[in-house]
């Protein structure tokens, strides 16, 4: 049997089915019957169908389907779509055409991050293990690191993945395309095991939460032209953003975060009114103009 010759909803919830394996580690029949909303019988089919088209990417155990090391992709995924799907949630909502309802163009990131090492480092934040890589540092050049991922960070960009490095002994933001030699470190492994102070819960600029304030930048005369681009009111957004993605944030939108708002304001179209707010934010550094105070 050949995926051509199936009918398109099946090939969605086999490409669904495939997508769950290669970046989440499994799948079981009832994500695809939530996903799509299909009786039980209809999904046991399909993944008994999947199984036969690809029996060396996917193991039965335990009730439910689960990766395997010698995978081999059916379907052709595209690595913007994974991130956002990964993020967003796979199809959520009312389901797609897979045809553009209007004419529109979207440059393509000029660093994508490999899809085998992506998958490598989705499963082992889903399965909470941690994994050894060679990473290439722009100080330091490649060193063998040994990390703990767990989330994905977009800084507008490239993509990063949030991690407890056990190399250095901090949280970190470790970009995708320059990791290398990923292996996992399975949870069997006792003397590698999750500590709490590796967790998310223990991550004090994940978990901190900040408060944004943003105003029109001061060196444009129409500033309510700005306020409705953003749709502020009375003069200002507020925004709440974690920490530990605020400095991205506020780079990506090319706000000015300098002493008085002395940026040219061509290339800022907003201010940000407390400077405050970033003295406990450890990558304020990458915010326009910001400069850390001598207390």
């Amino acid at each position: 049997m050949h995926l051509e010759t199936l009918p398109a909803a099946q090939r969605e919830r086999l490409a669904f089915i495939e997508f769950r394996l290669w970046f989440l580690g499994n799948v079981t029949r009832k994500d695809v019957m939530d996903r799509f909303d299909i009786a039980s019988a209809a999904g046991t089919r399909d993944l008994v169908l999947y199984r036969e088209l690809a029996p060396g990417n996917v193991l039965y155990e335990g009730k439910m389907y689960h990766y395997q090391e010698n995978f081999q992709p059916l379907f052709q995924h595209q690595a913007d779509r994974v991130l956002s799907a990964l993020c967003s949630g796979f199809g959520d909502g009312e389901r797609g055409t897979g045809t553009s309802l209007l004419a529109h163009d979207i440059p393509n990131r000029l660093n994508q991050p490999a899809l085998q090492d992506l998958a490598r480092v989705t499963r082992a934040i889903r399965g909470e293990y941690p994994l050894r890589l060679t990473y290439h540092s722009m100080k330091t050049g490649p060193s063998k690191r040994e990390i703990v991922p767990l989330a994905l960070v977009d800084s507008g960009l490239r993509w990063h993945v949030r991690a407890y490095d056990r190399s250095k002994q901090e949280f970190r933001d470790l970009v995708l395309t320059r990791m290398d030699d990923i292996t996992d470190i399975k949870p069997g492994d006792r003397s590698h095991a999750l500590q709490a102070h590796e967790q998310l819960a223990a991550d004090d600029q994940w978990q901190r939460i900040v408060h944004i304030e943003l105003q029109p930048h001061p060196s444009h005369q129409h500033p309510e032209s700005i306020m409705r681009d953003y749709g502020m009111k009375n003069g200002q957004l507020e925004v709440k953003l974690r920490a530990a993605i605020a400095g991205y944030v506020l780079r990506q939108w090319q706000v000015d975060c300098s002493p008085d708002g002395k940026l040219d304001g061509s290339n800022a179209r907003l201010r940000l009114a407390d400077l405050s707010v970033l003295d406990e934010v450890s990558n304020a550094v990458l915010a326009p103009g910001y400069q850390k105070m001598n207390i």
